[in-house]
């Protein structure tokens, strides 16, 4: 039987973003009750304030590369200007004063590009204000279950300019507001935003037999219906086969983003372009869907969110995430049983791990991700770095870059693949650097007892108290299994 200190520890770790000094000791009465009043239509959803919409992201991108263009073409003319002109007979100082082929000695350094500037800037004020809501929840559990569904629901910034101008947006609008409604309809914002069908390469989807397929001569993208299938919804051994994914991809022909030719232009949007989309009926997963444009795609997705297997693979991949890599039976069977129950009511599958008991009663044996283990230190001491880029720093070394994905599976949460020695050896580098400044105004021994109270083993209060200095003593703490298990 857990102890009050063990169950607002599990609330604060298991379920939460972890502790602050003061929050552990708050939620002894009830850590159950704490997590369950996160669960509301806006607990996840982050102020817009001056942060650019997805079509702002998207303009600010495109007139980014049309000054580049002209750039270029500017200095493509004094090139060919400066051909053009007799070469200027040298000698003297000015033959001596070259230090190298001709051009090479004046040739000034290159200043720095003022719109590669001004994107960083999008870029990292989207990371504050990420940071900045984490920081300030109670618990953290809106938060938790919010960046899960970012992460299965995930983009990469590796895949263009554009996807650093509409990946904040994407998480803040087709994301967030959704996470406690219903899945179909998350489902829906995902697919439909232009941040996803850029990433999945959706506007190179042409249908065959579409006006623009028999002009063009280009044919499917399967990209978007294959990871809708296999790491959205059924996921893999879902029950579909290769003919799904490509009846699919017919299906969802068309889907694109507003633009110029194919050229984003500054709208950017959901588009629907009749001329590119593959006519006639298909048929995916055994049902005949007849062609009704835009909303044959959207008619595919809401069956896909009803199938068993959508609720086997969300229940599975959410009981290994929030409670063990080998997740108690009974627990996924009830998150199974509960979306399918429920139509997929997100707000409901949340209260239905929250209630559970297999998810206290688990062992504390999942290691926190890059990402947790930072927003738990900067809860921990009470303070985040006050530029962005230092956060976007850290996740980049520790392997877990913000928003940028090895693969359209997301990042991994999996001991065997976030427990390498290279990878924990980055953890201790990252806790020694931040405990030096943060250490003088933090006793580790008291920090240790407000954050862990009974829960805290002798080991780690002993290893803790007897370091040399402060910052050895928060770093001990930091690296201690108690703040890296959750």
């Amino acid at each position: 039987m857990t102890t009050g200190d063990e169950r607002a520890l599990l609330a604060l770790q298991r379920f939460g973003l972890g502790g602050s000094p003061g929050a552990r000791a708050a939620l002894i009465d009830d850590p159950r009750g704490a997590c369950l009043a996160e669960i509301g239509p806006d607990r996840a959803v982050i102020p817009k304030g001056d942060l650019p919409d997805t079509p702002r992201g998207i303009q600010i991108v495109t007139e980014i590369e049309e000054r580049r263009r002209e750039m270029r073409e500017a200095q493509r003319k004094v090139a060919q200007a400066g051909n053009a002109m007799p070469a200027p007979q040298m000698g003297g100082e000015m033959a001596s004063g070259m230090a190298g082929p001709p051009g090479t000695a004046s040739r000034p350094n290159n200043p720095p590009d003022p719109d590669e500037i001004r994107l960083a800037d999008v870029f990292a004020a989207e990371v504050k204000a990420r940071v900045s809501f984490a920081m300030a929840q109670p618990v953290g559990f809106a938060e938790r279950w919010a960046q899960f569904w970012s992460n299965h629901f995930c983009v990469a910034t590796r895949r263009g300019q554009i996807m650093r101008g509409t990946v904040g947006p994407f998480e803040r609008e087709a994301i967030r507001p959704h996470v406690f409604g219903r899945f179909e309809t998350l489902l829906v914002a995902v697919e439909m935003h232009p941040a996803m069908l850029h990433y999945l390469d959706q506007r190179q989807s042409i249908g065959p037999n579409s006006p623009a397929g028999r002009r063009q001569k280009r044919g499917l993208n399967e990209n978007l219906a294959r990871e809708i299938l296999e790491l959205h919804t059924l996921g893999v051994g879902g029950g579909y086969s290769q003919a799904d994914v490509t009846a699919f991809a017919r299906v969802l022909t068309g889907w694109s983003i507003t633009g110029r030719d194919e050229n984003i232009d500054g709208f950017g949007g959901f588009a629907f372009a009749p001329n590119r989309h593959e006519p006639g009926s298909h048929s995916v997963m055994g049902k005949s869907y007849i062609d009704t444009g835009k909303e044959q795609g959207i008619a595919v997705l809401k069956d896909l969110t009803r199938h068993p297997s959508t609720a086997k693979f969300i229940a599975t991949k959410l009981a290994r995430h929030f409670v063990a890599d080998q997740p108690p039976a009974a627990l996924v069977k009830k998150l199974a049983d509960d979306f399918r129950k429920s139509e997929g009511d997100l707000a409901t599958l949340a209260r239905t791990l929250l209630t559970a008991e297999e998810a206290w009663a688990a062992p504390r044996s999942k290691l926190r991700t890059p990402n947790e283990f930072l927003l738990a230190a900067f809860r921990a001491v009470g303070q985040a770095p006050e530029r962005p880029q230092q956060v976007i720093n850290m996740l980049n070394l520790m392997g877990q870059p913000l928003w940028n994905p090895p693969g359209p599976n997301g990042h991994p949460d999996d001991e065997a693949s976030i427990a390498a020695p290279k990878a924990i050896k980055t953890r201790l580098d990252f806790s020694l650097q931040m405990a030096r400044p943060w250490a003088g105004k933090l006793d580790p021994r008291e920090l240790a007892e407000q954050l862990f109270g009974e829960t805290i083993s002798l080991e780690t209060r002993q290893a803790v108290a007897r370091a040399e200095t402060r910052p050895q003593g928060l770093a001990i703490l930091l690296m201690s299994p108690e703040f890296q298990r959750r």
